[in-house]
Order: structure tokens, then C-alpha cells, then sequence
């Protein structure tokens, strides 16, 4: 169950981040604002096997589940360092800092794929949302045709969002970014793990608005279920028959 990180958690919090590689310290600073703990989950291929940041193919999109065993989650390598972002707020006007990137090279990042504006998110049928490596043409916020590359395009709706900016909403609809999964790479082996989440959750609404189908695709009567130890990560062309692009 998730929680605000107050003076324990955040202790516990800081020395799980404190380790990440690189010792990104942007991630301290930010863990005691709308940071909130979960379990410290492996990220892991289908044998068990870590996954580390050289396992990553750069523009590739993966997902995994967390916190929840049936919310998924982006997992991308953007190819070059990505350092803190200025401020972003969530919907409710509330701030926080996103810690920027993980591994050696600063380049691993991972979001909640839920889109802030009707939770489309990806399916085993299908996904209508998918991180774009290459040059996409899309509306801005101020419906001003853009062309660039690697970007977060929710085809739904054509909210667009930057994974090298904390997912910071670029076009379209969405009123917030996607929330931030906060990672940690093991300084001596690059192993991966998901430690909480930061920015506006939406998973409440999520669970209540897709409840059956949830159920029913996860073959679980507890779709609020933690996601556990580990964590399989996929790509996304393996776990959804249908990639939409627009």
C-alpha cells in the first residue's frame, strides 16, 4: 500500500537512491516531496534474470507492472544523459522535481504508460500509447504543428509527452505529466529497480473505471495486488498484438 514518504520512509528512500548509479543526487532532493514508497521491486527478463541497463536496446519501448501488479509502466533507454527537469506540477497544482535519468549513462527512465488524460494505457489486444524514437509531427499545446522525436504519443487523444523532461505534457489534451516510476541501478552490477512513484498517480480511478478487463487479462480477483520482489519486463511489440501509431 502506498504512502506519503515522511521521516522514516524517506530515510529508507534516500539510502535505496543513495546507491543508484551515477549517485544521483537530484533523486535525494526530490524524495521528500511528492515522492511516495512502495516495495523495492527487480526488474527481471522472463527466466529471473536481472535486467540491467546494458540489457536495453536505446529507442525501444518496454513495460513492466508496478506498483500494482496490473498498472504498467514504460521502461525506455533514451540513448544520451537526461539530467533533472525544472519544475513540473500535477494536475491539482501540486510541484515536483523529476530526478532525471538512472544507470551510467544517466539515460534509463521509466513512467507510468496510464495517459493523464482517459487512462489509455497498453493492452494485450492493443496499445494506443507508445514511445516514438523516431521524428513524429504532432499539435502543441498551443495547436501549433511540431515535428521531433523522441516523445511519449498517445494516439487516443494525441497527448504527446517527453520522457527527457519528466514526461512533461508537449501537446494535446493531458492536464499533467505521466507519473514518474523512480528506478535505481545497482552502482556493481547496473540492476534495476523500481522504488516508488512521484507526480500525479491516477491508479484509483484506473482501477475503477477498468476493473473487468483487469481482471480478466491479469487472471486475478485482486487487481490492486503489489507488484512484488520482481517485476518481468517486456517489449512492447511481444506484449500487445497491436501497436497503434498516428
Amino acid at each position: 500500500m502506498k504512502r506519503t514518504v515522511e521521516r522514516r520512509s524517506f530515510v529508507k528512500l534516500c539510502a535505496a537512491a543513495a546507491a543508484a548509479a551515477g549517485a544521483n543526487p537530484a533523486l535525494l532532493a526530490a524524495a521528500g516531496t511528492t515522492a511516495r514508497l512502495y516495495d523495492r521491486t527487480a526488474l527481471v527478463d522472463d527466466d529471473g534474470a536481472p535486467i540491467t541497463a546494458r540489457r536495453l536496446d536505446v529507442g525501444r519501448t518496454y513495460l513492466f507492472h508496478y506498483p500494482y501488479a496490473t498498472t504498467p509502466c514504460f521502461l525506455l533507454d533514451l540513448g544520451r544523459p537526461v539530467g533533472a527537469a525544472a519544475e513540473l506540477s500535477t494536475e491539482a497544482g501540486d510541484p515536483y522535481a523529476w530526478p532525471g535519468g538512472v544507470g551510467e549513462g544517466r539515460s534509463i527512465v521509466a513512467f507510468a504508460a496510464i495517459c493523464a488524460h482517459r487512462m489509455t494505457h497498453p493492452a494485450r489486444e492493443v496499445t494506443f500509447i507508445n514511445y516514438r524514437h523516431g521524428k513524429v509531427r504532432y499539435l502543441d499545446s498551443g495547436d501549433r504543428a511540431r515535428e521531433g522525436s523522441g516523445v511519449i504519443f498517445c494516439c487516443s487523444e494525441k497527448s504527446v509527452y517527453d520522457p527527457a523532461d519528466g514526461a512533461r505534457v508537449l501537446g494535446g489534451p493531458a492536464k499533467q505529466p505521466l507519473a514518474t516510476i523512480l528506478l535505481q541501478a545497482e552502482p556493481e552490477t547496473g540492476a534495476l529497480y523500481a522504488l516508488g512513484t512521484m507526480g500525479g498517480e491516477m491508479y484509483d480511478a484506473y482501477f475503477e473505471k477498468f476493473a473487468f478487463r483487469l481482471a480478466l487479462e491479469h487472471l486475478t480477483s485482486d487487481i490492486q495486488r503489489p507488484a512484488g520482489a520482481t517485476s518481468v519486463v517486456t517489449d512492447i511489440e511481444t506484449y500487445s498484438r497491436t501497436i497503434m501509431q498516428c
